[in-house]
């Protein structure tokens, strides 16, 4: 059942100017703005999983699980390609602990460039200059800023979880992590002059 049918089963009344302010209309807001996340995205979330090896049932339930995880725990939409990677973060991990569980695990020998693969056919990778002169940039910094970078940004790590998986002190992090950032942002203002 998709949560359009659930609309239909159950039509709600516009209660978001009666209630305004109080948990109701929190929760009417946060139901809208999950249908509008799981109609952007639920197609996306689904061929990917069916890219990584989930039959279509699997494909179905897990997808649906993606978005129950969403909706479990506090979630802010940044972009769409940074709620997109996030979404299928959460679907791959789900389908990987299905995996597990069910004792079917296949492991990805290659995921970085399965996950390059992805972008391009996904159309996340259109050619766009910045993103390529990024991309390039990025390959560029020295292993250590990549991870703090990669640590900060797609995992949300904070300070001091970097220091330590650097072995570093946390202003060492923060030191590392701004010179990182203000070399990528030279070399790309360099690649689109």
């Amino acid at each position: 059942m998709t949560l359009e049918d659930n609309r239909e089963l159950h039509p709600r009344r516009d209660v978001a100017s009666e209630t305004e302010g109080t948990p109701e209309a929190c929760s009417v807001h946060r139901e809208l703005e999950l249908a509008e996340l799981v109609a952007k995205h639920q197609a996306t979330v689904w061929r990917y999983l069916r890219a990584l090896g989930a039959d279509a049932a699997l494909a179905d339930d897990l997808t649906q699980d993606t978005f129950l995880e969403v909706m479990r725990k506090p979630f802010v939409q940044y972009s769409d390609a940074a709620t997109a990677g996030y979404l299928r973060r959460v679907a791959h991990n789900l389908f990987i602990s299905r995996r597990r569980r069910d004792a079917k695990m296949t492991v990805t020998e290659h995921a970085e460039a399965f996950d390059e693969a992805w972008m391009r056919w996904a159309g996340f990778d259109n050619g766009n200059p910045a993103i390529d002169a990024l991309t390039d940039c990025f390959a560029r910094l020295t292993e250590r800023a990549q991870l703090a970078l990669r640590l900060r940004f797609a995992e949300d790590a904070s300070r001091a979880r970097i220091a330590n998986a650097l072995g570093i002190t946390e202003h060492g992090a923060k030191n590392l992590m701004q010179r990182a950032k203000a070399q990528l942002r030279d070399c790309v203002r360099q690649k689109m002059q």
